[in-house]
């Protein structure tokens, strides 16, 4: 049991983002289940997980020890910065790493674990005699939307609670605008500087637990424009405008419109990409197993387009192609031109 005085420089905060200060190796929806269980005490009662605090203030935390999630470790690579202010970063998220912890993989890296040591060591270089292993942070940074584990590109963060919810608003609003690029299967038969729009309601596949399909009846309305970047033989660099924000949204509209992604082992039919598929005159290293191309998702989140929380000046980022994604489409270059 610990008891916990809100200081004032802390009174007005929501008690559930104040106990994501003070427990930073919890998510903020498992300190929440345990503020509505009981777990979690304001001046001796039951209080709702989103109730303004006040200075002085008591908060009695039962939480045993066992049962407070460790914080995911952080990757060992750095991740690239591509743009910060005072309120928000911008990330050059790699493929492979999620964005949250994984459900039944929750010790391996993820970028909310990035994120988390990043607070710390920023917090620790700001207050030197600051105490190896101190839990306590000032903020916690937060991605304010997801792309999936295995697409790279452009994430947005915010560096505080009151960027969060503009943030978020904005994209709730429709009001972030974002670009992706990726290499499908088949030659999509667009003009240059001609666009189209795929409109089909997305659900959840209740026969696949983690898949989404196209649901005319049920799901919810979902709208991606694309058009032609780059043609190849066999083969599109299509770009993407998602209007909407669903799970597998690009996905699952590109398969359903006939060009699913070049790799995508849940809506189409690669889990690798290979150089002998696509070179006629290829010829096997003797002895040693053909290395793909690309083996994940053939997506790349290039480019966001936001208003600055604080000032609402416009921001426009741009990601560079992993060099997995460049490298496969120099090598589509060279061997599949368009006809």
């Amino acid at each position: 049991m610990e008891t916990i005085v809100v200081p004032s420089e802390r009174a007005g905060l929501e008690l559930d983002e104040f106990l994501c200060l003070q427990f930073p190796n919890c998510s903020k929806g498992f300190l929440r289940r345990q503020v509505r269980e009981g777990a979690v005490l304001l001046d001796g009662t039951q209080a709702h997980p989103s109730v303004r605090l006040r200075t002085d203030q008591v908060l009695i935390v039962s939480m045993e020890e066992e049962e407070q999630p460790e914080a995911p470790h952080a990757p060992a690579e750095d991740i690239p910065l591509l743009f910060e202010d005072d309120d928000v970063m911008v990330l050059l998220k790699p493929a492979g790493l999620a964005v949250e912890p994984e459900r039944w993989a929750r010790d391996n890296a993820s970028l909310a674990g990035a994120l988390l040591a990043l607070a710390r060591s920023r917090a620790k270089a700001d207050d030197p005699h600051r105490p190896d292993g101190a839990d306590r942070i000032e903020e916690r940074f937060r991605a304010v939307h997801r792309i999936d584990k295995d697409t790279s590109g452009c994430l947005l963060v915010a560096k505080h609670l009151d960027s969060e919810r503009v943030l978020r608003r904005a994209f709730e609003k429709n009001e972030v605008r974002k670009r992706y690029l990726a290499l499908v299967e088949g030659e999509m038969r667009l003009g240059e500087g001609e666009e189209e729009t795929v409109d089909l309601p997305l659900g959840p596949d209740g026969r696949r637990s983690g898949r989404m399909v196209v649901d005319v009846k049920g799901g919810k309305a979902s709208r991606t424009h694309v058009s032609v970047a780059e043609a190849f033989q066999g083969y599109t660099l299509v770009a993407c405008r998602p209007v909407t924000g669903r799970t597998h949204q690009i996905r699952v509209h590109l398969a359903a419109h006939g060009y699913p992604l070049a790799v995508d082992p849940l809506y189409g039919r690669r889990d690798a990409f290979l150089l002998s598929e696509i070179k006629s005159k290829y010829k096997a290293k003797r002895g040693k197993p053909e290395r793909p191309l690309i083996d994940r998702l053939t997506l790349h989140a290039k480019s966001l387009v936001f208003s600055q929380p604080r000032t609402g000046e416009k921001v426009e980022i741009e990601a560079p192609l992993p060099k997995d994604f460049s490298n496969t489409l120099r090598q589509l270059r060279k061997v599949r031109t368009p006809r």
